[in-house]
């Protein structure tokens, strides 16, 4: 079983900087994806960014257009811990960010494991 835990959300103004923490624990953690999704009221969830390892400390990473270029995904593996730091934020950027583990892609259903969310809200 894996357990996921994010923290760092908050109000943050338009341009502002924020970063939102993931804890993960469990057996086999460091084996999984991870990714970030967001619900905004009345809308769809919708992908963020995801990340995986691969032989050593080659990575790879996964950005929604939206986000491309103003966020950027990391891991920390000795920590278990996938940070998402967030720049140049929009108003359009608030919703509740949901930290998950699966496996490497965009589609909900990629991952098996969710966390409760952080709500992030940008003030115009």
């Amino acid at each position: 079983q894996v357990q996921l835990v994010e923290s760092g959300g908050g109000l943050v103004q338009a341009g502002g900087s924020l970063r939102v923490s993931c804890a993960a624990s469990g057996r086999g953690i460091s084996n999984y994806a991870m990714g970030w999704f967001r619900q905004a009221p009345g809308k769809e969830r919708e992908f963020v960014a995801t990340i995986r390892w691969s032989r050593g400390s080659v990575y790879y990473a996964d950005y929604a257009d939206s986000v491309k270029g103003r966020f950027t995904i990391s891991r920390d593996n000795a920590k278990n811990t996938v940070y998402l730091q967030m720049n140049t934020l929009k108003p359009d950027d608030t919703a509740v960010y949901y930290c998950a583990a699966g496996s490497y892609g965009r589609r909900g259903r990629d991952y098996e494991y969710w966390g409760q969310g952080t709500q992030v809200t940008v003030s115009s």
